[in-house]
């Protein structure tokens, strides 16, 4: 009988390939490291089991690669002998690492076979000392590298230049130039539009601007994110834009014009702004103030909502409206479990006619703030910037060894005392009176209907103080039940009206 031949037994092979920000070799894109391996293996007549593709990732940062982390497992349990890379730098960049994965290759018999730094054989001192070797260059070119990639986005900051990164929102039109880049998730490279970093995209810096005088107005981030939701508005990552997305957009120097390094403000930056400086520290001053309210909770509905007082044996806690306990229709009660209710929309209706009634009055002229006419915008701004030189003088001058930390820190100190009360002063000058709009209008009623039920709670909280107390029992005077006399009312700002 003719024994039957036996397979050819082949070496198995794995390939990995990796794209980072690096551009030795990644600028190849993995799909082109793929087919040099690919053809490598095709050489040396080796069976390809298993492709394992990390994209932008990279291997100096630390970050975990999930794919190399799988080849190594799979190396543990004897799926091949041979791992391809296009170059050493695409499996290793640490050191650590580096003599984690000798070690596998001592204990599993793997070789490793790369298309531009030819065979490491790690079984022997030579070829351990040669990938030990590489390593250690791949790591000072990434560190080298990093540096100055540093060093370079730190002289564009100081010079009021884009230093690169994520579009900011508001900014960057088409030049009708193209560049070549590797998309992140394929690893392919793609043509994409030179965006001129200095210019306003029109309907971003519309919405900005937008947002930041609702915030003076006394609106809230969370219209303001309705506010977008509505238009359509996303990120430029091509999201959809959450709170904590518009309260960063808000909180940026970039909006006035002023360049940021490492958090600290360097200067101005070489781009046309959206806000004046002082409506961007007016915004920054609200949105850091410990005491803003900051529930994203269940937005009100009515507009005495914790606003009303309870005036039942002098409580003093904010009225609530419910529906709850039989009643037919919403009503005022005091959470504290003080009985009885009063109708939520009669009582609203009787606030808003008194707030309308007196700032028809002549004298509700009175009831205004004090204007910013007193605050220099333009000095303090001048002051803003000389303040900033001296503290980057003095991290100059401490950086170079000319100055102690004491006197260092102490002058630091000086100048964001000096800065916060600049901030404060700016910020005075943008506020918005929530009065303004309604005293001097030609119909105030119709000026009063036009305002969101957010912009009215803020004339509330600005202009008086509404309390509920004990209401009368059976029929009023009017001859009707509700008793208006158990509203009371007092005005925060000018004359109180005659009864």
């Amino acid at each position: 009988m003719k024994p039957t031949p036996t397979a050819v037994s082949r070496t198995r092979a794995v390939i990995y390939c990796r794209i980072s920000q690096d551009r030795t070799g990644a600028g190849l894109g993995v799909d082109r490291q793929r087919q040099d391996c690919e053809a490598l293996a095709e050489r040396n007549g080796w069976d390809v089991v298993e492709v394992y593709v990390d994209n932008d990732v990279s291997a100096y940062s630390g970050k975990k690669r999930e794919r190399y982390e799988a080849m190594l497992a799979d190396l543990e349990q004897g799926t091949a002998t041979v791992v391809i890379a296009w170059h050493t730098d695409r499996l290793h960049r640490s050191p650590t690492e580096l003599e984690k994965y000798i070690d596998l290759s001592e204990r599993r018999g793997v070789a490793t076979h790369t298309v531009q730094a030819g065979t490491i054989d790690l079984a022997t001192p030579s070829g351990r000392m040669t990938a030990r070797i590489l390593g250690a260059v791949a790591r000072q070119e990434s560190e080298h590298k990093g540096h100055r990639v540093a060093r370079a986005r730190q002289q564009k900051a100081m010079a009021g230049e884009w230093a690169g990164g994520i579009r900011p929102f508001g900014w960057g039109v088409p030049t009708g130039e193209t560049k070549t880049k590797v998309d992140r998730k394929t690893g392919e490279e793609v043509e994409v539009d030179v965006l001129d970093m200095a210019q306003l995209v029109p309907e971003e810096a519309a919405a900005v601007l937008h947002w930041t005088d609702t915030l003076l107005s006394g609106g809230s981030v969370r219209s303001c994110v309705r506010w977008a939701a509505d238009k359509g508005l996303t990120t430029p990552r091509g999201n959809t834009i959450s709170h904590q997305d518009l309260r960063d957009m808000l909180v940026r120097p970039r909006n006035a014009g002023i360049a940021v390094y490492k958090g600290e403000e360097v200067g101005r930056g070489q781009w046309e702004p959206i806000v004046p400086e002082e409506k961007f520290r007016a915004v920054v001053a609200i949105l850091s103030d410990p005491t803003r309210r900051t529930n994203r909770g269940a937005q009100p509905r009515w507009l005495g909502s914790l606003l009303y007082l309870c005036g039942r044996d002098e409580c003093g806690h904010g009225m609530t409206v419910t529906q709850s306990g039989g009643r037919l229709y919403p009503s005022y009660k005091c959470g504290t479990g003080h009985g009885g209710g009063r109708r939520a929309e009669v009582v609203d209706q009787y606030v808003e006619d008194t707030i309308v009634e007196r700032l028809s009055r002549d004298d509700a002229e009175d009831m205004l703030l004090p204007g910013p006419d007193d605050v220099d915008v333009a000095g303090l701004q001048a002051e803003s910037e000389r303040i900033r030189r001296r503290m980057t003088d003095l991290a100059g001058l401490f950086g170079a060894g000319q100055l102690e930390l004491e006197p260092f820190t102490e002058g630091m100190e000086t100048a964001r005392a000096q800065l916060d009360g600049i901030t404060k002063q700016l910020a005075r000058a943008a506020t918005v009176d929530p009065l303004v709009g309604l005293v001097g209008a030609p119909d105030v009623r119709k000026a009063w209907r036009a305002l969101s039920l957010e912009q009215k709670r803020n004339v509330l909280r600005a202009a008086l103080v509404v309390t509920l107390v004990k209401p009368r029992s059976g029929r009023m005077p009017d001859g009707g039940y509700f008793d208006y006399d158990a509203v009371e009312f007092q005005w925060l700002r000018g004359k109180p009206p005659l009864t």
